[in-house]
């Protein structure tokens, strides 16, 4: 049961629970319920048994006192999230090491692997990124129509402007229209 459980789990971490009451352990295996982990106290001999069942190998430090294993169904990063933040409120709890896809780690590693982002967060920071890049070209584009219709708009305001200067009647030297001009010259003949 234990072996299956090793194999089938993507993350088993190994810690030491003595010195938590009941209610602690209970309050524990809730919060890593919610992070697809369970939290199992189990002998070590029995341990030992199925992680040599499993074909995997463990150092003997990892197995010296009380031991408890949390086995991981989701997201190794956050389980290990949730015990070491535990811990730190409980001091009690030792994160020993464990296994991670394969990969025996330390109790430092352990603790490395919580300082990391969880899945959830890459995906959250990954669809940011994606919708960034999405976006960019609606951007341009939209920034592309803009400038042309400042463009249209400014060569239309420039057109009526020399419409207006074309339509309007020349001025003479002395400042009166030539229109007026000829009139009084036509006039005074």
């Amino acid at each position: 049961m234990i072996s299956e459980r090793l194999q089938s789990s993507s993350a088993a971490l190994l810690t030491e629970y003595r010195g938590l009451s009941v209610d602690d352990l209970a309050q524990l295996r809730r919060q890593l319920r919610e992070h697809n982990a369970e939290y199992r106290v189990v002998k070590n001999t029995l341990t030992r048994r199925a992680v040599a069942d499993a074909g995997m190998s463990l150092p003997d430090d990892l197995l010296t006192g009380p031991t408890a294993l949390t086995f991981c169904d989701g997201d190794p990063v956050a389980a290990t999230k949730v015990l070491k933040r535990f811990s730190e409120r409980h001091p009690a709890l030792v994160i020993k090491g464990g296994v991670v896809e394969g990969q025996l780690l330390g109790a430092e590693q352990a603790h490395q692997l919580a300082e990391l982002q969880s899945r959830e967060e890459l995906l959250s920071r990954l669809a940011g990124v994606f919708n960034q890049v999405l976006a960019q070209p609606a951007q341009l584009a939209q920034a592309g129509l803009s400038k042309m219709a400042r463009l249209l708009s400014a060569y239309h305001s420039q057109r009526e402007e020399a419409g207006e200067r074309a339509a309007s009647p020349p001025v003479g030297a002395d400042g009166a229209d030539a229109g007026e001009d000829a009139a009084a010259t036509g006039a005074g003949s």
